[in-house]
Order: C-alpha cells, then structure tokens, then sequence
C-alpha cells in the first residue's frame, strides 16, 4: 500500500531564495495588525477591562434592540449584548458607575428584575473589579514577557545566540499577528487569549528548534558548503515534518471551532491563525537572521 505524503521527502525549494518577497509579506502583516491594534484596539473581555458579565438564556428568541431599550432605562450605565451561539442566548456586559462591589451587584438585580418574565434561566455571572482587571493585564504581560525571555535563554544555551535572536524575532512576529487577528475580528481578548498566545509561542518555537538542529547538524557535516545551501538544505529535510504536523494541528483544530460550541470556538480560531503563522514563520523567517549574522562554524563544531 503506498503511502500518503503531504510533502515529498526530498524537496529542493529555494526557501532564502525567496526572502525578499517573504520580508514584504510579514511587514505588510506585522503593519496592519499594528494598524488595527492602534486604530480598533482589543475588545478586551471582563477579565482585563473589568465589569459585569452575565449569560442568559430567553424564553424565546427575541430582537437584541428590544433588550436594549429595557437595559438602557436602567441605572448600569453602557450595555454591549451580543448572542452566544443560540439566538435565544445572550451575553450581556457593562461597566457600572459607582462604588465597585455594590453597583456591580445592584445593577445584577436590577438586569434580573428587567428582564425576569423573558428570561429562562441566568446561566452566568461573573464580576471583575476596575482595579482587579488592570491587576490581570499587568499579569498577562508579565507571563508573555517572562515566557519569551526564558525560551530565548533556553535557545541560547541550546545553540548559540544567532539562534536565539532568530527564534525570539519569529515569535513575536507570530503573536503580533495573532494580535492584529483579535482586533479585525473583534473576538474577546481576555485570559484564554492569554493562553492561546503562549500554546503558539510553545509551538512555533518547537518547529524552530526543529529546524535549528537541522542547521547545526549540516554545519559540521558540509564544511565548505555555502551557509545559505546549508540553511535551505535544513529548512526542505524537515518541511515534510513541519507541514504533517502543522496539518493534523488544524484538522483538530478545524473541528473544535466547528463542533466545539461557542465556548472553545474562539480559541480555536485563533490556535488556527496562530499554528498557520508559527509555521509560515518557521520555515521563512527563523533562519533568516542566521543568513545575515551568521554563526561560526568553529562554535556550531563545539556545541
């Protein structure tokens, strides 16, 4: 029985021969996604702005525009309702004025009193304090930040600090874009974001090392073969494994955000962008800062 391959075994792709067309493409990106993040900004979930949440489940389905009018006669300042994956499910925040803990639950009981004949069932409430949820995103960062040092220490250690700078530059162009994906699509950004950042940067960094052993392997094998035939011989001996595992990740992928309900499909989504980036990143542009700093081969002969 013959096998199926995505890829064929031995390719001879001119990967950094075609590094000029890839810089463009990833500036363009990195670009509008810093357009769009200035420009639109993250709808940035309870977790981090703070505030009140609550999910409801009506009776019947009903126009958003007329749970509108009824919330907007209430004392709980701005709402935002959208639906939640049924058009009789809704989720209903605001930010209320006042003291935090009493206004946040005053205003619950007023929504619940308004809305008490329409609704079925309050399904969830969840309250963030203003102070709590500047609290989380200086948190966040920190996790974001303390995760790419370490896994760039961890790559300087492994090979040499070409490497690492390499593999850094590559990971943050991954998350920039998965950044710029959350403001154009407008998906809550809140402590699952977090996460899926940092399962991206876990990812990504693995098909670079991945490819960076490969390049240390043909540096100490191909002595006076030039460094860019070395770099494009490493990149084509492991696209087989980068595409394989890149595609069955999305075929999961793929099939949560389908089948998974509204809960994990907004994760997902994003897994989706960021698993398509880290690979694009991978094979194009993680050894493209080896090309114009490159290592020496007496150290790559030490390592």
């Amino acid at each position: 029985m013959k096998l199926l391959k995505l890829v064929p075994a031995e390719t001879n792709i001119n990967f950094l021969g075609m590094r000029r067309v890839a810089m463009v493409i990833s500036c363009v990106l990195l670009l509008a996604s810093a357009g769009l993040l200035v420009t639109r900004g993250l709808n940035l979930g309870i977790d981090f702005a703070g505030g009140v949440l609550l999910e409801v489940e009506l009776q019947k389905p009903e126009p958003i525009a007329d749970i509108r009018a009824t919330l907007e006669a209430l004392p709980i300042g701005e709402t935002t309702i959208q639906e939640f994956g049924a058009s009789e499910i809704l989720l209903l925040r605001f930010v209320p004025e006042g003291t935090e803990s009493n206004a946040a639950q005053m205003g619950i009981t007023a929504v619940k009193e308004a809305l008490a004949d329409r609704v079925k069932d309050f399904r969830r409430t969840e309250m963030v304090g203003p102070s709590i949820g500047a609290e989380l995103q200086i948190q966040a960062l920190e996790a974001i930040g303390l995760a790419l040092l370490l896994l760039m220490v961890y790559i300087w250690l492994r090979f040499e600090w070409q490497f690492s700078i390499g593999a850094i530059l590559a990971l943050g162009h991954d998350i920039i874009l998965m950044l710029g994906f959350y403001a154009l699509s407008g998906i809550e950004f809140n402590l699952s974001s977090i996460a899926a950042l940092l399962t991206i940067a876990g990812y990504s960094i693995n098909d670079t090392v991945v490819i960076y052993d490969r390049v240390r392997e043909d540096i100490r094998r191909f002595k006076s073969t030039s460094f860019i035939d070395i770099l494009n011989f490493a990149v084509n001996h492991t696209l087989s494994r980068t595409v394989m595992t890149s595609v069955t990740t999305l075929i999961a992928l793929v099939s949560l955000a389908v089948f998974g309900g509204s809960i994990i499909q907004d994760f997902a989504l994003a897994l989706i962008v960021g698993v398509i980036a880290g690979t694009y990143s991978s094979v194009f542009l993680a050894v493209l800062f080896l090309l114009y700093a490159e290592p020496k081969r007496a150290d790559m002969d030490n390592a």
